[in-house]
């Protein structure tokens, strides 16, 4: 990697990595990247375009040109002026965990642990002086964990904080306390409530020192009153000389259940069996045979360059693809992997890797090959993972109901298996149209959405269900099934019109290709958003 740097000139505004970066970084790909952070910081991880403009510092025309590209890639939805990340945008943080592996084979014992002690359980790595986190098991109450898979927390004011610590060298220490300095009340740490009684670095150092000698550590209300957690550290056994970290378990409560000396004397001994079961589960399992890499991703920026013109921004799309190269069985790539992963040329994939690595999101190792860092989740993976179906659903119905000029719902089987429960859904502007609100349950059995649900034989092999005038005269309605990632159908959508307007066979012919065609797009992200992150159906 290149030593020197270049300032750009100051005539186009420019982000704060980009002012000192590489002189071979590709500035469109570190502009999409700020882009995108300033997204995932923002509230529903939405901001207008003027807002991004203002956040970024970047001309409205770069901002246009950024979003447009993002939006092409179905990383962003735009919606008027307003910018919202888009559940394919998982995609990225999807290659971090899978290329990490520890998620696949620790979340079971994790989810087993938190039903065994009716407790919040977490994976955490550390990621500089900071702990994220990429498994949460929790609990459902009044009072419980707003923690995302992918949230940062500063080190220091967390129980798994002294573990990672432990492993610091004195370059880590001194970019600690230089973060310490420049930020006290934490404001850099979206994720955390800003640090009221900031406390002496002396504090994390006596933690630290106490965590390597009791192989666990505490955080008493740290983070906010009433929080308190428990951890233990998970280490990799394959070479037990060394006896690396590979994540952090931690169990985590309130005041009014445990406290933090509690937790220790109550829990402890079932989170380190827990966490012995982990370490066995690392040790033993078999090498990851790695899936086949997308190599048309190339292509498909070209033609989409082609398509679009000015507006696409080809240098960003291919910068971002790079990281779609790792994953599973593809933890650790050379240059030459990755341009053949991504179908890139060799030095198109290189100036990426020099941004990538500019930016925070790769890693270079002495032996040449690059790995994915935990600053990948970064991008739009903590609001993301906690999408909803209904909400992954909505702007696909939308564009279906602006399509055929129909209303179009999502609906979900109840517990009791004999009624649906309508949970989305998009209105068409007639007189007389089909209008039920969210939450309304009817029987499955005389709905088109049921029959799906229920799949009765002739649904079944059909593989949709036409219900003419038999739930209300004058409601004529057509339904398909969205499965899941796994294949198990887990809703329906609809179309409903009225018999006025289309005829059965109308509905079959014109509906249904439209029909399929959304609940084809709507599992699509259902895949992406579900692979590392579990996805309620309502």
């Amino acid at each position: 990697m290149p030593a020197h740097t270049t300032h750009v000139p100051p005539a186009e505004a420019v982000t704060p990595t980009e002012a000192v970066a590489p002189a071979e970084a590709v500035a469109p790909l570190l502009r999409g990247i700020a882009v995108l952070r300033r997204l995932t910081e923002a509230p529903d991880g939405t901001l207008s375009l003027s807002a991004l403009e203002k956040t970024t510092g970047l001309a409205r025309s770069t901002v246009d040109r950024l979003t447009a590209t993002l939006a092409r890639m179905g990383y962003v939805r735009l919606d008027g002026r307003d910018v919202t990340l888009a559940p394919r945008l998982m995609e990225l943080g999807n290659a971090y965990l899978a290329a990490l592996r520890l998620p696949a084979l620790l979340s079971a014992r994790a989810d087993a642990l938190a039903d065994e002690l009716d407790e919040s359980v977490s994976l955490a790595v550390g990621d500089r002086d900071g702990v994220r986190f990429i498994h949460q098991a929790t609990r459902r109450r009044a009072m419980s964990l707003s923690f995302r898979i992918g949230d940062l927390l500063p080190a220091e004011r967390t129980a798994p904080g002294p573990l990672f610590a432990t492993q610091w060298t004195d370059p880590d220490w001194h970019r600690w306390r230089s973060r310490r300095a420049a930020d006290p009340a934490d404001s850099t740490f979206p994720a955390v409530p800003t640090r009221q009684h900031p406390t002496p670095d002396e504090d994390f150092v006596l933690r630290t020192s106490t965590a390597a000698s009791d192989g666990y550590a505490l955080d008493d209300q740290l983070i906010e009153p009433g929080l308190v957690a428990l951890s233990v550290p998970v280490r990799d056994l394959r070479d037990p000389g060394t006896g690396r970290l590979a994540c952090v378990a931690s169990v985590v409560s309130h005041t009014s259940r445990h406290t933090a000396p509690d937790l220790r004397t109550t829990l402890l001994p079932r989170l380190r069996a827990a966490v012995t079961a982990m370490e066995t589960d690392l040790r033993t399992a078999a090498p990851p045979a790695p899936g086949p890499p997308r190599t048309d991703l190339a292509t498909w920026t070209g033609a989409s360059k082609q398509e679009l013109g000015r507006e696409f921004v080809e240098s960003l799309a291919r910068g971002l693809t790079v990281l779609t190269a790792f994953g599973e069985g593809r933890s650790a790539l050379t240059l030459t992997q990755v341009a053949k992963a991504t179908g890139l040329a060799r030095a198109t994939a290189r100036r990426a890797l020099i941004t990538l690595t500019h930016a925070d999101l790769v890693t270079p190792a002495p032996d040449a090959t690059f790995t994915l860092t935990p600053q990948v989740l970064s991008l739009g993976f903590p609001p993301l993972s906690r999408t909803s179906l209904p909400e992954i659903a909505q702007p696909h119905l939308t564009a279906l109901a602006d399509r055929v000029h129909e209303s179009t719902s999502l609906a979900v089987l109840s517990d009791s298996g004999e009624e649906i429960q309508y949970t989305a859904r998009a209105s068409a502007p007639h007189v007389l149209s089909a209008r039920v609100t969210l939450g309304t349950r009817l029987p499955a059995h005389a709905t088109a959405l049921g029959r799906v649900l229920l799949a009765h034989p002739q649904v079944r092999a059909r593989g949709y269900a036409l219900v003419d005038e038999e739930l209300e005269a004058g409601l004529r309605a057509i339904a398909v099934p969205v499965h899941d990632r796994t294949g198990r159908v887990t809703a329906a959508i609809n179309v409903a019109t009225h018999p006025a307007r289309r005829t059965p066979t109308a509905c079959e012919t014109e509906l249904l290709p439209e029909l399929s065609r959304t609940a084809t797009a709507i599992e699509a992200d259902l895949r992406v958003a579900g692979r590392f992150v579990h996805v309620p159906p309502t």
